[in-house]
């Protein structure tokens, strides 16, 4: 049992945001603070080559646990009301795996903290543990300022049926792309508890119908209750404390390939590249020129252990290479429909 670490999700498909996560967590936290790969899926050979020299690095083997939780999301989303929609409706991540970053809680990390692994690492970790030996869980995200309809959770609802505020309700929205926790606060008996709520008294209708088969709603839906002590970054009382994180809405400051948060030069727990694929990556690092926010901080870290091939200028794409790009998203659509 170790006492602290870090946890992500991957598969050979983000191998080069997987890499530049890794080596954000050796310059900016620790070259030695253990990292545990959860297996989004048995796609693993570049993964499984790359952490040989990682010595710090390592595979999540417990497939019992991971069996777990495909087990428990399944049964709750064959119970959604939306379940028996046409799957030219369904939505991109049906029946994904990103719910086996859940899979944290069943590992060997008595306190750890997950990161996505289309993020960079900006800072330490050291206050988000101090966090968690107050807090059960620890975020760093805005979710809970979005519109009602935007929400994971529909809050009406859940109001309803718990009597509790909606404002207090809100302050426990979340995102589940950066979070630290504890080992075991999600148990085998905790799971039933939650699938008998979900399915068997219909709790599985607070989910928002416009997000089903997200892994984000589900636990939102499994922090909801009180019991659970949530520290927020963005909700606390200290003003140095909020930051942006998005790659792709927030603006940043660069010092040092340290991203700070413009206003004040607050320094950020990380950034988060969502809504950028993974191709767009491996082209980039291939040296096409690609639209990615700070992609030279990306590149930065991708390379930051072979300088030689980093891209010293970035080209073009070619017509070819645009239309083939647009087939083979065609076709990745069309593929996931008929799944």
């Amino acid at each position: 049992m170790k006492k602290i670490g870090i946890y992500t999700l991957a598969n050979d498909a983000v191998y080069d945001q997987l890499v530049a996560l890794l080596n954000s967590i050796e310059r900016n936290i620790s070259p030695e603070i253990p990292v545990c790969i959860i297996p989004y899926n048995q796609q693993l050979e570049l993964i499984t080559e790359e952490i040989k020299s990682r010595p710090n690095v390592s595979l999540f083997e417990n497939w019992e646990s991971i069996q777990r939780w495909d087990n428990f999301v399944n049964q709750v989303w064959d119970a959604h009301p939306r379940t028996q929609e046409s799957r030219l409706t369904r939505p991109g991540w049906y029946k994904g795996f990103v719910h086996r970053k859940f899979a944290a809680f069943d590992g060997d990390f008595e306190r750890f903290i997950f990161y996505d692994a289309d993020s960079l690492v900006m800072k330490p970790i050291n206050d988000v543990l101090i966090k968690l030996d107050t807090y059960d869980l620890v975020f760093d995200d805005w979710e809970h300022a979005k519109p009602e309809a935007a929400t994971d959770i529909n809050l009406k609802l859940a109001q309803s049926a718990t009597n509790i505020a909606e404002t207090q309700l809100r302050s426990r929205i979340h995102c589940n792309s950066f979070f630290g926790s504890h080992r075991g606060l999600f148990g085998i008996d905790e799971l039933n508890n939650l699938m008998h709520r979900l399915i068997e008294k219909r709790e599985v209708e607070w989910i928002n119908k416009k997000f089903w088969w997200s892994s984000s709603a589900l636990f939102n839906y499994m922090t909801l209750d009180s019991k659970y002590s949530i520290f927020n970054y963005t909700l606390s009382s200290n003003d140095e404390d909020k930051t942006g994180n998005c790659a792709n809405a927030d603006l940043f400051v660069n010092i040092d390939n340290i991203l700070y948060n413009q206003e004040r030069l607050k320094p950020i727990h990380r950034i988060h590249y969502m809504s950028y694929p993974a191709s767009d990556f491996a082209r980039l690092c291939h040296g096409e020129d690609v639209d990615i926010r700070y992609r030279e901080e990306f590149l930065y870290y991708r390379f930051l252990k072979q300088p030689e091939r980093k891209p010293q200028r970035l080209k073009l794409p070619t017509v070819t290479a645009k239309t083939n790009q647009l087939i083979k998203r065609v076709m990745k659509k069309i593929k996931r429909t008929i799944a």
